[in-house]
């Protein structure tokens, strides 16, 4: 006997997956402005001249970067709400699945923009680091305002293809049964005996947002025509 679609169970749940869907972008839009910034220091870091800078950062990109996210995200969930009970003297029942999220997702993707972000910096030419510095402008000075402007823009694309694989990611929540986009599909699914359909339409949202962000990345890749 064919399966028979029935999609009424989609209409009604659409603001429960609204939901999930603002978790879904808070985790991805936490996640990618602290890995961008603490990814930038961490970069700064690895081409440091300091070896014990360059160390921690090589140390903490290569962990970060050969573990899988599931598994950080487990650690995270597992160890966050201790740490927050502990410091923050909070009730033993109190929800901080969002917040050992946001923490795991957020250090995970700092190793990853590290190197989009290290990368970035070695492609900008060593001459204008070194015009900038004698011009009076201390290493600092000169990595803020002439490096890491030039590198940044030339970043823009690796960044939003990060970016689109970070929002991806975010499914994996699952772990910590946090009610992302995918987890209220699911669950809604599961209620209501129609998973099939609603796994479907939440894999065409993540079809539909995905793909329109890959043609903003396409359209920022092709060269600038100058007049």
């Amino acid at each position: 006997m064919a399966y028979e679609f029935d999609w009424s169970s989609i209409p009604n749940s659409l603001p429960f997956l609204a939901e999930g869907m603002l978790v879904s972008l808070e985790i991805t839009l936490t996640a990618l402005v602290v890995g961008m910034v603490w990814g930038t220091l961490l970069a700064v870091m690895r081409l440091s001249s300091v070896a014990p800078l360059r160390w921690f950062a090589a140390g903490y990109v290569n962990l970060f970067r050969a573990v899988p996210l599931v598994m950080v995200l487990l650690w995270f969930f597992l160890v966050i709400p201790q740490l927050l009970t502990t410091f923050f003297n909070l009730q033993p029942g109190t929800d901080v699945r969002m917040a050992s999220a946001l923490v795991g997702f957020a250090l995970f993707e700092s190793a990853y923009y590290a190197e989009i972000i290290r990368a970035g910096i070695q492609s900008v030419p060593k001459g204008q680091l070194a015009a900038a510095t004698a011009l009076g402008l201390s290493h600092f000075q000169a990595m803020r305002l002439v490096v890491l402007p030039q590198a940044l823009r030339n970043m823009v694309p690796l960044l939003l293809t990060q970016a689109i694989v970070l929002f991806q990611d975010t499914s994996l929540v699952y772990v910590s049964a946090l009610a992302d986009f995918f987890g209220a599909a699911y669950k809604v699914g599961d209620r209501d005996g129609r998973l099939v359909e609603l796994l479907l339409f939440a894999g065409a949202v993540y079809f539909v947002l995905c793909f329109a962000l890959s043609r903003l990345v396409q359209v920022l890749q092709k060269p600038r025509v100058q007049h």
